[in-house]
């Protein structure tokens, strides 16, 4: 194997891994890294992909819209959040989100509109001082951007000062704009042909190269890359601005800078029809672009309709078709998530799709698979939903040209190889052993939250440091830590080591309920936890409870009775409560339910509930949004506000994201009902 075969082997290991901690920490589970392993492995492929920009994809984590900004460079604070956009794959998707926004200001009726094309490029955001280029910095987490400046100067249409048209024009006191950087079709075809007549690595696509040339660290080899600019957003100034897009653009167009294409459309009708145009036109572009953006011309207007979670209410991206191919189904892996849920996945015979290579891709849950009749050797289709997510449609039949055997779920935990469960009538399979090694760390972040036994300030990076240090192997051994324990930790002082080890101790002062609902029980949430505390006089006698004695308490059904009965059925699970008795972890009597009413937080607003939550079940969320003053449906609708995704969600994830609606973690929940 040559040199550079082998660090192409080591950056797709690296990205397998990071990619697997990262899925598992925010969707289903948390590897078993520190923060400082996790950063020496991102620092490397971020130094690999710096060393072969050709190999950046845009499913590499380095990628990552939201995540860490690059070490590499200095950070720039953004003086307002640059924010993303809502996506619509549909002309009925862009209908939706109009008669939404309708309905929150009825001035958007005779509202016009701006259409401009999506470039696939990198996003920038320029500084100017007094007319002068003062720095640049990529989006970054949209609060923080990496540096770029020298890399950006190389860059010939960016205008070093302004205005350069005009000498009547006088350039604001600050102006911070909002671009995109790219490269053209026929440039990047000439780049290519170029290194490959000098015998060197072309690359794969014009997006990522942009994006690669601008986070090197030599400015001379940024400059050597044909980068392009175009500008289409005021983010911030000092001075009067014109209050329509379309003027905002005109007024950005006579200080010089290299303007976005744009469309002004009376209507909404009309900005459809234009975006249909767009569509159709979209491979006689001389650009790669992935749709375009449809924008309420009224600045006032836009500003004044907000922000949903992260995507202003004022503008939404239609997507352009997305693509797909067809390629090998090699194998099904299986992740295991917090509370035991079994996930399967596509590994992939790697393919192309857009640009991008894709590897794995999502098969949602084990009856999906047999609904769909995937096997394992299948030539299977694949799309990329929004030209972002891959999801396998279903296998290719006539393609089948030889006797394949049926998938079949897996009967034990590929974690801890203990036997999993699958109730009648559910879709999800679980592993139930509290001990495995796959749940240890999300179980125990669950532990110590605060609807459970609210251990203040041991968040889950000080878990993960005890797990890996050895200092913890369930719950109770938190109980055990000792001040020396934590001192020898990154972080830790003796001001801090104290307070985390008060912050321990009293939290065996929570009631029973609290105990109850921190186990992790599968069904078991904060309601159900103070029923069956109302009930119980102690795990003990939870322990030892019937099928009968659960099924008669009002709320339980029969797979949250079976979930409990298994759980206490596992010797490990036995070991663990007899831990807490020794500990003297053990609350007495009924719980001390909430009798204050809460705020009416979620008032007006709508939410869907798809898959399986961690800590609410079904009916808990209900209760919680609708004593909130919310609204929860159950189908997701241009009404809705907030589609919430647990654990194996089913299709109304994907209508959500078809119709722009906002989808949040059940993390993002909880900290909207703060």
């Amino acid at each position: 194997m040559t040199e550079e075969n082998a660090e192409y082997e080591r950056l797709l290991d690296i990205r397998r891994e990071i990619n697997f901690h990262d899925y598992r920490y925010y969707v289903l589970d948390n590897p078993l890294l520190s923060d400082h392993e996790y950063d020496q492995l991102l620092n490397e492929l971020m130094q690999i992909e710096a060393n072969h920009p050709e190999w950046i994809t845009d499913d590499s984590p380095t990628q990552r819209v939201g995540g860490k900004v690059s070490e590499r460079f200095e950070k720039v604070n953004h003086p307002t959040m640059i924010l993303s956009l809502s996506n619509a794959f549909n002309v009925e998707d862009v209908k939706a989100w109009y008669n939404r926004i309708r309905r929150l200001d009825d001035r958007v009726e005779k509202a016009d509109y701006v259409v401009e094309p999506k470039i696939d490029g990198l996003t920038v955001v320029l500084h100017y001082r007094d007319g002068v280029f003062l720095e640049g910095a990529t989006r970054g987490d949209g609060q923080v951007g990496e540096n770029i400046t020298a890399n950006l100067r190389t860059i010939r249409s960016l205008p070093l000062s302004i205005p350069i048209t005009s000498e009547k024009i006088e350039p604001p006191a600050y102006l911070v704009v909002r671009g995109e950087a790219y490269i053209t079709l026929s440039d990047f075809d000439e780049l290519n042909y170029r290194l490959s007549k000098e015998s060197k690595k072309t690359y794969l696509n014009p997006r990522n190269t942009a994006a690669g040339s601008l986070r090197q660290l030599d400015s001379n080899l940024t400059a050597s890359r044909p980068l392009k600019l175009f500008i289409y957003d005021i983010v911030s100034g000092e001075g009067d601005f014109p209050e329509t897009q379309t003027g905002q653009l005109k007024y950005l167009h006579s200080l010089g800078f290299p303007m976005i294409p744009w469309d002004y459309c009376p209507t909404i009708n009309d900005a459809i029809n234009k975006a249909q145009e767009w569509e159709e036109q979209r491979h006689d572009l001389p650009y790669e672009a992935d749709g375009v953006v449809i924008k309420i011309n009224s600045i006032q207007l836009s500003s004044h309709l907000g922000v949903a979670g992260r995507d202003p209410r004022g503008a939404i991206a239609f997507k352009f078709q997305a693509k797909e191919v067809t390629t090998l189904l090699k194998d099904i892996g299986v992740n295991v998530g917090r509370t035991g849920v079994l996930t399967p996945y596509a590994i992939l015979e790697p393919v192309e799709i857009g640009g991008v290579v894709v590897k794995q891709a999502t098969l949602h849950n084990f009856d999906y698979i047999a609904d769909k009749d995937i096997r394992v050797g299948d030539r299977v289709l694949i799309k990329r939903a929004g030209d972002v997510i891959p999801y396998m449609i279903g296998p290719v039949l006539a393609a089948r040209t030889c006797e394949l055997e049926p998938y079949q779920p897996p009967t034990r935990c590929p974690a801890c190889n203990q036997p999993v469960e699958h109730l009648e009538g559910e879709v999800a399979w679980y592993c139930v052993n509290a001990a495995c090694p796959a749940q240890l760390i999300r179980n125990l972040e669950h532990f110590v939250s605060r609807g459970s036994m609210d251990i203040d300030g041991l968040g889950i990076k000080i878990v993960e440091q005890l797990v890996i240090a050895g200092f913890v192997h369930d719950a109770a051994d938190l109980y055990n830590i000792k001040k020396e324990d934590l001192l020898s930790l990154d972080g830790f002082a003796e001001k801090k080591a104290e307070n985390l080890i008060n912050a321990i101790a009293s939290s065996n002062d929570r009631p029973l309920s609290r105990l109850i609902s921190s186990l992790g029980i599968r069904g078991v949430g904060a309601t159900t936890a103070v029923d069956l505390a109302n009930h119980f006089q102690d795990l003990d006698a939870l322990s030892q409870a019937t099928i009968d004695e659960l099924l008669n308490i009002e709320g339980i059904g029969p797979n949250t009775a079976q979930a409990i009965l298994d759980w206490f059925e596992v010797q490990r699970n036995q070991e663990l409560l007899e831990k807490f008795r020794n500990l003297r972890v053990w609350p007495q009597g009924k719980s001390d339910s909430d009798q204050h009413e809460p705020p009416k937080i979620f008032s007006g607003l709508t939410f869907v509930i798809t898959g399986s939550l961690a800590g609410f079940t079904r009916d808990e969320a209900k209760d919680f949004i609708e004593s909130r003053g919310g609204k929860v449906t159950g189908s997701v609708s241009g009404n809705t506000d907030y589609v919430i995704v647990g654990e194996n969600p089913g299709s109304k994830l994907e209508k959500a994201r078809n119709l722009g609606i906002s989808i949040i973690s059940e993390e993002e929940f909880e900290e909207l009902a703060e």
